[in-house]
Protein backbone atom coordinates (compact mmCIF):
# COMPACT_ATOMS: atom_id res chain seq x y z
CA UNK A 1 0.00 0.00 0.00
CA UNK A 2 1.36 3.43 -0.92
CA UNK A 3 2.02 5.93 1.81
CA UNK A 4 0.09 9.16 2.02
CA UNK A 5 3.08 11.15 0.72
CA UNK A 6 3.52 8.78 -2.22
CA UNK A 7 -0.19 9.03 -2.97
CA UNK A 8 -0.01 12.85 -2.93
CA UNK A 9 3.04 12.81 -5.23
CA UNK A 10 1.20 10.50 -7.62
CA UNK A 11 -1.82 12.83 -7.69
CA UNK A 12 0.34 15.89 -8.26
CA UNK A 13 2.23 14.06 -11.02
CA UNK A 14 -1.06 13.12 -12.69
CA UNK A 15 -2.25 16.71 -12.42
CA UNK A 16 1.00 18.02 -13.89
CA UNK A 17 0.61 15.70 -16.88
CA UNK A 18 -3.01 16.69 -17.30
CA UNK A 19 -4.22 13.13 -16.71
CA UNK A 20 -7.81 12.79 -15.74
CA UNK A 21 -10.45 10.14 -15.73
CA UNK A 22 -14.11 10.79 -16.27
CA UNK A 23 -16.58 8.86 -14.18
CA UNK A 24 -19.57 7.39 -15.97
CA UNK A 25 -22.64 9.60 -15.59
CA UNK A 26 -20.53 12.34 -14.00
CA UNK A 27 -21.35 15.87 -15.04
CA UNK A 28 -18.81 17.15 -17.50
CA UNK A 29 -16.59 19.91 -16.21
CA UNK A 30 -15.10 22.68 -18.24
CA UNK A 31 -11.56 22.34 -19.53
CA UNK A 32 -9.64 25.40 -18.45
CA UNK A 33 -6.48 26.46 -20.25
CA UNK A 34 -4.89 28.15 -17.24
CA UNK A 35 -5.78 29.76 -13.95
CA UNK A 36 -6.88 33.05 -15.53
CA UNK A 37 -9.23 31.08 -17.79
CA UNK A 38 -10.59 29.24 -14.74
CA UNK A 39 -11.03 32.52 -12.82
CA UNK A 40 -12.93 34.11 -15.72
CA UNK A 41 -15.12 31.21 -16.86
CA UNK A 42 -15.82 29.18 -13.73
CA UNK A 43 -18.93 29.85 -11.74
CA UNK A 44 -18.86 31.25 -8.24
CA UNK A 45 -20.33 27.93 -7.06
CA UNK A 46 -17.48 25.95 -8.65
CA UNK A 47 -14.93 28.19 -6.97
CA UNK A 48 -16.76 28.02 -3.62
CA UNK A 49 -16.83 24.23 -3.78
CA UNK A 50 -13.15 23.96 -4.68
CA UNK A 51 -12.00 26.48 -2.07
CA UNK A 52 -14.41 25.10 0.53
CA UNK A 53 -12.92 21.63 0.18
CA UNK A 54 -9.35 22.89 0.13
CA UNK A 55 -9.08 25.90 2.42
CA UNK A 56 -9.49 24.28 5.80
CA UNK A 57 -7.35 24.70 8.91
CA UNK A 58 -6.59 20.99 9.12
CA UNK A 59 -5.21 21.04 5.58
CA UNK A 60 -3.57 24.47 5.38
CA UNK A 61 -2.82 25.74 8.88
CA UNK A 62 -3.09 29.47 9.61
CA UNK A 63 0.66 29.60 10.29
CA UNK A 64 1.22 28.62 6.64
CA UNK A 65 -1.62 30.73 5.21
CA UNK A 66 -0.88 34.04 6.96
CA UNK A 67 2.54 34.77 5.42
CA UNK A 68 1.13 33.80 2.03
CA UNK A 69 -1.75 36.23 2.46
CA UNK A 70 0.64 39.03 3.41
CA UNK A 71 2.73 38.43 0.28
CA UNK A 72 -0.30 38.06 -2.00
CA UNK A 73 -2.12 41.15 -0.74
CA UNK A 74 1.06 43.24 -0.98
CA UNK A 75 1.21 42.37 -4.70
CA UNK A 76 -2.33 43.31 -5.71
CA UNK A 77 -3.26 46.74 -7.02
CA UNK A 78 -4.57 49.26 -4.46
CA UNK A 79 -8.06 49.37 -6.03
CA UNK A 80 -8.28 45.56 -5.95
CA UNK A 81 -7.08 45.60 -2.35
CA UNK A 82 -9.89 48.08 -1.56
CA UNK A 83 -12.41 45.69 -3.13
CA UNK A 84 -11.14 42.81 -1.03
CA UNK A 85 -11.32 44.87 2.18
CA UNK A 86 -14.84 46.11 1.33
CA UNK A 87 -15.98 42.54 0.71
CA UNK A 88 -14.54 41.29 4.01
CA UNK A 89 -16.13 44.19 5.91
CA UNK A 90 -19.49 43.61 4.21
CA UNK A 91 -19.53 39.90 5.02
CA UNK A 92 -18.25 40.35 8.58
CA UNK A 93 -20.89 43.04 9.20
CA UNK A 94 -23.54 40.39 8.43
CA UNK A 95 -22.10 38.51 11.44
CA UNK A 96 -22.53 41.53 13.68
CA UNK A 97 -18.94 42.81 13.48
CA UNK A 98 -18.78 46.51 12.64
CA UNK A 99 -15.89 47.96 10.71
CA UNK A 100 -15.01 50.20 13.69
CA UNK A 101 -14.96 47.23 16.08
CA UNK A 102 -12.71 45.35 13.69
CA UNK A 103 -10.44 48.37 13.39
CA UNK A 104 -9.94 48.33 17.16
CA UNK A 105 -9.83 44.56 17.62
CA UNK A 106 -7.31 43.97 14.80
CA UNK A 107 -5.29 47.16 15.39
CA UNK A 108 -5.97 48.42 11.87
CA UNK A 109 -4.79 51.89 10.91
CA UNK A 110 -8.28 52.71 9.61
CA UNK A 111 -11.66 51.16 8.89
CA UNK A 112 -11.88 52.92 5.52
CA UNK A 113 -11.01 50.34 2.81
CA UNK A 114 -9.69 53.05 0.45
CA UNK A 115 -7.13 54.14 3.04
CA UNK A 116 -6.11 50.69 4.28
CA UNK A 117 -2.55 49.49 3.82
CA UNK A 118 -1.68 46.05 2.53
CA UNK A 119 -0.85 45.11 6.13
CA UNK A 120 -4.35 46.15 7.27
CA UNK A 121 -6.03 44.07 4.55
CA UNK A 122 -3.76 41.13 5.43
CA UNK A 123 -4.84 41.34 9.08
CA UNK A 124 -8.47 41.41 7.98
CA UNK A 125 -8.00 38.41 5.66
CA UNK A 126 -6.13 36.45 8.35
CA UNK A 127 -8.88 37.19 10.86
CA UNK A 128 -11.47 35.88 8.41
CA UNK A 129 -9.41 32.75 7.73
CA UNK A 130 -9.10 32.08 11.49
CA UNK A 131 -12.52 33.05 12.78
CA UNK A 132 -14.81 32.88 9.76
CA UNK A 133 -13.37 30.46 7.17
CA UNK A 134 -16.64 30.42 5.24
CA UNK A 135 -16.39 34.18 4.71
CA UNK A 136 -12.77 33.80 3.66
CA UNK A 137 -13.77 31.11 1.15
CA UNK A 138 -16.64 33.20 -0.21
CA UNK A 139 -14.51 36.31 -0.67
CA UNK A 140 -11.84 34.25 -2.42
CA UNK A 141 -14.55 32.74 -4.66
CA UNK A 142 -15.65 36.28 -5.55
CA UNK A 143 -12.06 37.45 -6.08
CA UNK A 144 -10.34 34.37 -7.57
CA UNK A 145 -7.54 36.45 -9.09
CA UNK A 146 -6.07 36.63 -5.55
CA UNK A 147 -5.11 32.96 -5.92
CA UNK A 148 -2.50 33.71 -8.55
CA UNK A 149 -0.59 35.82 -6.03
CA UNK A 150 -0.25 32.93 -3.59
CA UNK A 151 2.92 30.88 -3.89
CA UNK A 152 2.97 27.92 -6.26
CA UNK A 153 3.34 25.34 -3.44
CA UNK A 154 0.26 26.69 -1.67
CA UNK A 155 -1.80 26.83 -4.87
CA UNK A 156 -0.66 23.29 -5.70
CA UNK A 157 -1.71 22.20 -2.21
CA UNK A 158 -5.16 23.76 -2.62
CA UNK A 159 -5.71 22.18 -6.03
CA UNK A 160 -4.07 18.90 -5.01
CA UNK A 161 -6.33 18.55 -1.99
CA UNK A 162 -9.38 19.10 -4.18
CA UNK A 163 -8.09 16.52 -6.69
CA UNK A 164 -7.38 14.01 -3.91
CA UNK A 165 -10.90 14.46 -2.54
CA UNK A 166 -12.35 13.93 -6.02
CA UNK A 167 -10.23 10.81 -6.55
CA UNK A 168 -11.18 9.35 -3.17
CA UNK A 169 -14.88 9.82 -3.98
CA UNK A 170 -14.47 7.61 -7.04
CA UNK A 171 -13.76 4.49 -4.95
Amino acid sequence: MATSDEYKREIMSDLARGDREVMPNAPQTEDYQNFDDFAQRSTREERQRLFGESLQHDRIPPAQMEPELRKAIAQIKPDERDDVAKEFFKELKKRGLSDRDLETQLALSTHNPKKMSADDVSKLASFAYHAHPDIFRDVLADKPWMMKFLSNPLVAAILGIAAAKWLSNRK
